[in-house]
């Protein structure tokens, strides 16, 4: 009797969503265009994605505008090697890419990470195939308070349930508040998060030797996966991948 009465639960709860869905379809967050599933975006804005494709820096994951050949690295990494492994991204942080980012990190808008994630995975699949555990860039406890929740939480843990790897965001902590880094130029990013991460005594352990895959929305600067990276490594971490949304990549004309 039990069973029927949970069958029958669901599917009267299946049809409220349904009837809602037709009476009030979701809106695509990029031209509020109705669409068929929440946390997705129409045909049209799917195509003004600019999707940061082969060939690039296989350490920085910077589009080249040549195929250079393989192992060849860009300037950034050979003039500054970055403390985490490599880094890859789904599309340059501009235009509706941009927006969408805006949308998670300060929208509410945590239906968008599970569509999100998918292509992220895409993107760095040779690194969260081979890692060992997913860690997001931590909030500290006031900001997240604050915001309710953790966008690079919320894409990594969708990451994890894609790849069946485990979510660790124990692993990390963020120890003090620091301002935001939208507006500040490069070196002062880097100083506004130097000394802000620590690897909580049980993460070192459970970390040690171990291949990580960091998630967070936007790589900018690298200010903040470089500390956070630094900072696994520090602890034990053989390897550490830097994954996000999207990457700021400066155009040459």
């Amino acid at each position: 009797m039990r069973g029927v009465r949970r069958i029958i639960t669901k599917a009267a709860a299946g049809g409220v969503q349904l009837m809602g869905m037709l009476l009030f379809p979701p809106g695509c967050p990029g031209c509020g265009r109705a669409i068929a599933a929440i946390g997705t975006i129409c045909s049209d804005c799917w195509l003004e994605l600019p999707f940061l494709t082969p060939p690039f820096c296989p350490v920085m994951g910077i589009p080249f505008h040549s195929d250079y050949g393989d192992g060849i690295l860009s300037g950034e990494a050979l003039a500054s090697p970055p403390p985490f492994d490599h880094a890859r991204a789904v599309v340059a942080h501009e235009g509706l890419a941009r927006n969408l980012v805006t949308r998670l990190k300060y929208g509410a808008r945590t239906d968008l990470a599970p569509w999100m994630a998918t292509w992220m995975v895409r993107a760095g699949y040779d690194l969260v195939s081979a890692c060992d555990m997913i860690v997001p860039v931590p909030l500290h406890r006031r900001r997240f308070w604050k915001r309710g929740y953790n966008q690079s939480a919320e894409l990594a843990r969708a990451i994890a349930r894609i790849c069946g790897k485990p979510f660790c965001p124990q692993l990390l902590a963020r120890r003090k508040p620091t301002r935001p880094q939208v507006g500040l130029s490069a070196k002062r990013r880097a100083d506004n998060v130097r000394g802000v991460f620590a690897v909580p005594p049980r993460g070192a352990a459970a970390l040690k030797h171990k291949h990580i895959v960091l998630v967070d929305d936007v790589y900018t600067t690298g200010a903040t996966v470089k500390a956070a990276a630094r900072i696994l490594k520090r602890a034990g971490a053989a390897r550490v991948d830097v994954l996000t949304f999207s990457r700021v990549v400066i155009r040459y004309e």
